[in-house]
């Protein structure tokens, strides 16, 4: 397996990981509006400054987040989604799906199969 294959699954661990917590997934919410700085997002989520660094610390090392400064003021951080991440795991959750669709279609057939009066099968 290439470097790049297992990288993506990592990836994707990071990124479920990420969004377990139900604070970071409602960051994510917030964010998925547009960007804000992190005293903004704690207010919005009634969490102290330290836990909401905790949080936004964990988004930024799973690359769901971006962090950057305004010129006006460099002690503001602002916060605004990457959007790489949650592409990967969407094409993993729609490979999921084709496999559980074909799963289902194969278990179907095998009961029609067994339905069919005077077949052994």
């Amino acid at each position: 397996m290439s470097q790049a294959a297992r990288a993506i699954p990592a990836d994707l661990d990071r990124t479920l990981a990420a969004l377990a917590d139900p604070h970071r997934r409602r960051v994510v919410d917030l964010l998925s509006q547009g960007p804000r700085a992190a005293g903004d997002l704690a207010r919005e989520l009634e969490l102290t400054p330290p836990a909401m660094s905790r949080h936004l610390k964990t988004l930024r090392q799973s690359g769901l987040v971006e962090e950057s400064h305004p010129t006006f003021d460099a002690r503001v951080r602002i916060y605004a989604l990457r959007p790489e991440p949650m592409v990967h795991l969407l094409r993993w959750l729609e490979e999921a799906e084709r496999l559980w669709s074909e799963q289902l279609l194969a278990f179907k057939a095998h009961l029609e199969r067994a339905a069919k009066p005077g077949d052994d099968a």
